[in-house]
């Protein structure tokens, strides 16, 4: 698979309003404190983020997004976002995009062949499966639960069903800064499907090693939100 170009995403995690990271995707578990949402929306973007990673913690939790959140980001940012957390219905998609996402991510509800086929269906490009992993199991219901299927057999059926972008996270490196899952990422590289890597990422050095792996993005949260880099390194990384 060729990556003709590599992308760095801020991601922006809200939870009870306040843009967070948290350590494993463990709710009790907050790491950083990012403040308000829609400034550092604005903030990315006017440091030259072309696309906003927005994750619902919330509604990750819940089961119940809020497309009044993607409706404020979305307007903050000015540029495109992708939203994730909760998004297991059709309608639920339908709002998040209305609401202005330009693409939805959804984790829990992909394990339901019908579901991803009518999604992909109804909403070709701007579906993005999100491949959540934990102890070698895709996990579900905002990274509490474990399903007995692996990741690269998810890649694989996602890639016969006609699903166009994955997002692959390691829940256990998420928010962690101890790098990259790399052997996670070669286990779905392989089904063909563009991926964009999330979890771990402290580095220029981890940018690196992701694009080389053959990702075409990553999500950088709490490296940015550390100081460990600016995301104007970050994005002159991926292109050099």
């Amino acid at each position: 698979m060729l990556i003709r170009s590599f992308d760095v995403l801020p991601a922006i995690d809200i939870l009870d309003g306040r843009a967070v990271r948290l350590s494993g995707g463990k709710r009790e578990a907050p790491t950083l404190d990012g403040g308000d949402p829609l400034r550092l929306a604005g903030r990315y973007a006017a440091e030259g983020a072309r696309r906003l990673h927005l994750v619902d913690l919330d509604g990750a939790f819940s089961g119940v997004p809020r497309p009044e959140l993607v409706r404020d980001v979305a307007a903050a940012a000015g540029i495109p976002v992708q939203v994730g957390g909760g998004y297991r219905t059709l309608e639920a998609i339908e709002a998040a995009l209305a609401a202005g996402a330009q693409r939805v991510m959804v984790g829990t509800a992909a394990l339901s062949a019908t579901f991803v086929r009518r999604a992909v269906e109804r909403f070709g490009d701007a579906l993005v499966v999100a491949v959540d992993v934990r102890d070698g199991r895709v996990a579900v219901d905002g990274w509490t639960h474990t399903s007995e299927l692996g990741p690269g057999e998810l890649a694989r059926r996602c890639a016969e069903l006609g699903v166009v972008r994955l997002l692959v996270t390691s829940a256990a490196r998420d928010g962690s800064l101890a790098g990259p899952d790399l052997p996670l990422l070669r286990e779905v590289l392989p089904a063909g499907l563009p991926v964009l890597a999330a979890g771990g990422i402290a580095s220029l050095a981890d940018l690196r090693a992701v694009r080389d792996a053959g990702c075409e993005g990553a999500i950088v949260g709490s490296a940015l939100l550390a100081g460990r880099f600016t995301l104007a390194e970050a994005l002159a990384t991926a292109t050099g």
